[in-house]
């Protein structure tokens, strides 16, 4: 990853206090951006601060939880106090609920796994849009996962939310073809991350690559080009 290709742009990361999220805010931090990282946990996000402070950067810590929707909803207005615009934005907060048959899904279960997988995903959109169109080449990454289209036994919560987000960001892909944002969709791959040892518990830790990698192609999607991934 070149050095600096990311340098003056503003990048809010949600889930940034672990796993992918994590490697993505100091990832984007070291090519230039100025991160603002967001996740439920303040000590984990001031743990993160440290090792990014110690490589000479910095990061703007913002402590929230997904599922708190008047939080989200003041979350636009709260960065626009600071901020004039976001140049990038990516939504690595996930919860991959149980794995369990789907009429055993506890309906409480199911609406915790769609609330902080998609419906997050709509209420950032619309709390942060305007700081979107003042950008001159806003990018928004939005993570997909081949088990939301696998049709795999006991995913029922997960798939489904992964299903409504594509959904979701599809849709304002669409609505912004008009405007300088873009909307990018990855799917990164296995990675020994704690959502991947919660869903695969008889692996080991080596099984799979840490999420620095792809966090690194995450990086490449948030410089301004015209490439259209949905």
């Amino acid at each position: 990853m070149a050095e600096g290709v990311l340098d003056g742009r503003i990048i809010l990361v949600t889930g940034a206090s672990r796993g992918l999220g994590r490697a993505v805010a100091a990832a984007a931090a070291r090519s230039g951006a100025r991160v603002i990282a967001a996740a439920r946990s303040k000590a984990a996000l001031e743990e993160l601060d440290d090792e990014v402070r110690g490589e000479g950067g910095g990061l703007t810590l913002l402590p929230i939880d997904m599922l708190d929707g008047d939080a989200v909803d003041r979350l636009g207005p709260s960065i626009a106090r600071r901020f004039d615009r976001l140049d990038g934005f990516v939504h690595c907060a996930a919860e991959l609920g149980l794995l369990t048959p789907t009429f055993q899904l506890d309906p409480a279960v199911l609406s915790r796994v769609m609330a902080v997988n998609a419906f997050s995903a709509q209420r950032l959109i619309r709390s942060l849009d305007p700081l979107f169109r003042r950008s001159d080449a806003a990018r928004l990454v939005f993570l997909s996962d081949a088990n939301a289209d696998s049709k795999r036994p006991y995913w029922a919560a997960y798939a489904a939310s992964k299903a409504a987000l594509g959904a979701i960001a599809s849709a304002y892909a669409a609505e912004m073809r008009q405007t300088a944002v873009r909307v990018r969709w990855l799917d990164p791959g296995a990675m020994n991350t704690r959502l991947r040892r919660a869903a695969y518990p008889g692996e080991s830790d080596g099984t799979h690559p840490d999420p620095g990698e792809a966090a690194r192609k995450v990086v490449e999607l948030l410089r301004a080009s015209d490439e259209e991934t949905i």
